[in-house]
């Protein structure tokens, strides 16, 4: 019989992991591309042939999404396996239904293919949608986790947006791991508030491989989700943070409805700052899909410096990119942040950006009066810092989980606005987690 020929579309995430673990050494299958989308600079490169195995000698080649239709027929592809996350319902049916058009059939992996099982034990902290507070959410059980006597490894959803054969398996334990392998703000974002808590990160490519290596130093394995994609692992505690401030996307967007099903624990962050009949939705919600995954409410407290030095001030408002993005969110900690503090003027950043940040305008209008910290590579780096330092504004408010300073250079007064998950009363994390793993 004839291969099944495939085409993987992806973000340089999930797709890569779904080819390693089901389609690598599968002699039934021959992978002929990837498409790429939501990320900058992922097409026109390879899949190396080092990660792609023995099938693949000369790599796979990354195409750009919007070719899908060209390639499919093109390299006569059979089966098109859908591979990232963070989108509506209609918009994967779309793509269905245009890849059906096309000739292919349309697959969705689940996770009989693509769980690996770990020999530690496993907590999986995911989320209905990016933004909902699953980083503060994965900081609080680490901490949790520490205090009870184990040692701990955060293993973050793949951001490989380098070199993919260097980045196959990746380890930070300090500051100077994230410069030695050249990491991006969207990275750092994710990394640095681990590292501050003592907690190893590890990262990369190849999830197997990287398992592995963390389960000789470790005695508990922590998932930290990207976007609102399902564990790579296959967890023996599954939580899952939902958004009041989105309520019923928690239904309609893929695949973090099928996280609804997957739950041992529901956390609903941020009812300090969302309407009570929003919080009593998204419960409802919840309850509906998944009536035995246990419920905790939490809220996300702001801290700055010195919030007398944000009042009556002009700022200029910034935030995590991928939270504003293809994560929706109109604001976040830093425009609260603004408002709560008394600033006098949140300042439009449009007029005054450049580069690739004009170019995310375009493809995002609805970020509006808010700055994303878009730094995918060195140039968008560079066109942040500078409309950055383009705003006629007296300060910045920085609502990303990292301090800017320490990759772009800024010519005037920066706070940066820090958030953390506190519980409402019980049941708790601790609780749970005492009871799962309580020595």
């Amino acid at each position: 019989m004839s291969k099944v020929r495939v085409l993987i579309m992806g973000a340089a995430g999930r797709d890569f992991h779904n080819f390693n673990v089901y389609f690598r050494d599968n002699e039934d299958y021959e992978v002929v591309a990837f498409t790429a989308t939501q990320i900058p600079n992922i097409e026109g490169r390879k899949y190396p042939a080092v990660l792609a195995g023995s099938l693949y000698p000369q790599g796979i080649p990354i195409y750009a999404e919007s070719e899908l239709e060209r390639l499919i027929k093109e390299f006569k592809v059979d089966q098109v396996v859908f591979a990232y996350s963070d989108v509506p319902h209609e918009y994967v049916m779309h793509k269905a239904s245009l890849v059906n058009a096309s000739g292919a059939d349309f697959r969705l992996m689940g996770v009989n293919t693509t769980m690996l099982k770990s020999t530690k034990p496993v907590v999986a902290v995911c989320a209905v949608r990016t933004g909902s507070g699953k980083s503060q959410t994965t900081r609080a059980v680490s901490k949790i986790l520490i205090g009870m006597g184990y040692k701990v490894a955060a293993i973050r959803h793949p951001m490989p947006y380098g070199d993919l054969a260097k980045q196959a398996v990746q380890r930070f334990e300090t500051y100077a791991d994230l410069d030695k392998h050249e990491c991006t703000i969207e990275e750092r974002e994710e990394y640095e508030p681990h590292l501050d808590n003592g907690v190893i990160v590890y990262a990369g490519v190849d999830y197997e491989a990287i398992l592995r290596q963390a389960e000789k130093e470790v005695d508990i394995v922590l998932w930290d989700g990207g976007n609102n994609d399902f564990s790579f692992y296959k967890p023996d505690l599954y939580i899952v943070v939902a958004d009041p401030h989105r309520p019923g996307h928690e239904l309609t967007y893929y695949p973090g409805e099928t996280n609804l099903h997957l739950a041992d624990v529901f956390v609903i962050n941020k009812v300090d700052t969302a309407l009570p009949e929003n919080v009593i939705t998204v419960r409802e919600n919840l309850h509906a899909i998944n009536p035995d995954a246990v419920v905790i409410e939490g809220a996300s407290p702001l801290f700055v410096d010195d919030p007398e030095v944000i009042r009556g001030k002009r700022v200029l408002v910034i935030e995590d990119g991928p939270t504003l993005t293809h994560g929706g969110m109109k604001y976040g900690a830093g425009w609260v942040a603004a408002r709560r503090f008394g600033a006098a003027e949140i300042v439009d950043p449009r007029p005054y950006a450049v580069g690739s940040i004009i170019d995310t305008y375009k493809k995002y209008p609805d970020t509006g009066m808010i700055l994303p910290a878009m730094g995918y590579g060195d140039q968008q780096m560079r066109d942040l810092e500078k409309t950055i330092n383009n705003a006629d504004v007296d300060l910045v408010l920085s609502g990303t989980p990292i301090d800017l300073t320490r990759v772009i250079k800024v010519n005037k007064p920066m706070q940066r606005v820090r958030y953390e998950l506190q519980e409402i009363g019980q049941p708790t994390l601790l609780e749970i987690l005492k009871n799962k793993f309580g020595k």
